[in-house]
């Protein structure tokens, strides 16, 4: 089915240099990522798959492009389709997204999958609105995988995209209320006979030259046209309100031994935060109230004693736990509780907080190879 002819916004000489600057730049100079088409490969008349684009753009909400590479690579070898994805049980989803953070994207990601895979012919829709339709994806990913891997000519800004924006165009206005100024300027410069390309220039622009910190200017390609390089310090945008204090949240964990190094464990409830994920005994703590510090909230009696402590810092709180090691002849069986052997604890779903605990208590212990199952 033909795609509906691509309309720009009010695009004038300046946006159509820009443009034509930015991809010129980004021929020469972009990164080379395992989800990625090179702009030589589409050339050739080849066309990135939809559920690449997806997964990384999932994977990289709120997370390194680094961080990002070794989980990308892992999903595909286990799941290399959105069927597959799909079928796979959720367990193991969580297991293989354990580190990478944000616990509701694996959640969304397997519930995407799953309705993906129910769709006439087990394909992603093209469209933004059809994309947003779909289970964990909001605007930014459903423009990203429109223009990435549909061609289709969307708007996407990320936070890369925000910054490079605001500094060509010196917008004062605090973030987020320049959003739509921002989004309304990429409207107008977007190349639409190129727009996944034009999406991932920019988001390449933001990430290895306009960076942050000491910006690289004298080598950024639209040098010519930012006025914020000629106006003063490109560092001041974009311009952000103050971070208010993350409030900090205390609690207790605690991690019971067996002589062949098994720990208990348990799984979170589905929901809320590290939904699904695995877990070693703690008191109730959460993102608006302290859990208990002592072994008082043990979940049996036995000789607790301290291992140390451990701080986590979250989206939106911190939190300190004090961490209690109790070695146990035996498996006592605990309901809604298990085992887990020592060499299966590193595949465990556990998220990165439960692995400082486990490590405070038993040094080395989630660092073991995985032997899996046969």
């Amino acid at each position: 089915m033909a795609s509906p002819a691509p309309t720009r916004k009010h695009a004038d000489a300046a946006d159509n240099r820009i443009a034509a600057d930015l991809l010129g730049w980004y021929d020469a100079n972009h990164r080379e990522l395992p989800w990625r088409m090179p702009p030589r490969e589409l050339a050739k008349g080849l066309r990135p798959d939809p559920y690449r684009v997806w997964l990384s753009e999932i994977m990289l909400q709120q997370t390194t492009v680094e961080a990002v590479k070794p989980y990308f690579r892992a999903f595909l070898e286990k799941w290399p389709d959105v069927s597959a994805l799909a079928s796979a049980e959720t367990e193991d989803v969580m297991k293989a997204w354990a580190g990478l953070g944000y616990y509701s994207r694996a959640r969304n990601l397997k519930l995407c999958a799953e309705t993906v895979a129910a769709l006439p012919g087990g394909q992603f829709p093209e469209t933004e609105d059809g994309l947003r339709a779909l289970p964990g994806i909001g605007p930014y990913t459903a423009a990203a995988i429109a223009s990435i891997a549909f061609m289709r000519p969307a708007a996407v800004v990320d936070g890369n995209v925000e910054r490079v924006v605001t500094r060509l165009f010196s917008i004062s206005t605090p973030l987020p209320e320049a959003k739509p100024e921002i989004r309304a300027h990429v409207e107008r410069m977007l190349a639409v006979a190129r727009p996944g390309d034009f999406a991932q220039a920019m988001m390449d622009l933001g990430a290895t030259i306009c960076t942050p910190r000491r910006p690289r200017c004298m080598l950024c390609p639209l040098r010519a046209d930012c006025s914020a390089i000629v106006n003063g310090d490109p560092e001041l945008y974009p311009v952000k309100p103050p971070k208010a204090e993350k409030p900090m949240r205390r609690g207790a964990a605690f991690v019971a031994v067996t002589p062949d190094g098994s720990v208990l464990l348990r799984k979170r409830l589905g929901k809320g935060l590290l939904g699904g994920m695995t877990e070693v005994p703690t008191t109730g703590w959460t993102s608006r109230i302290d859990g208990a510090t002592d072994t008082d909230s043990a979940p049996f009696p036995a000789q607790w004693r301290r291992a140390g402590s451990i701080n986590h810092v979250f989206t939106h709180f911190s939190l300190d736990l004090e961490v209690f090691r109790a070695d146990v002849a035996s498996r006592t069986a605990l309901d809604g509780h298990f085992w887990s052997a020592a060499d299966e604890l590193n595949g465990e779903a556990l998220p990165t907080v439960m692995k400082k605990v486990i490590e405070a208590a038993i040094p080395g212990a989630t660092k073991r190879a995985h032997q899996g199952k046969s």
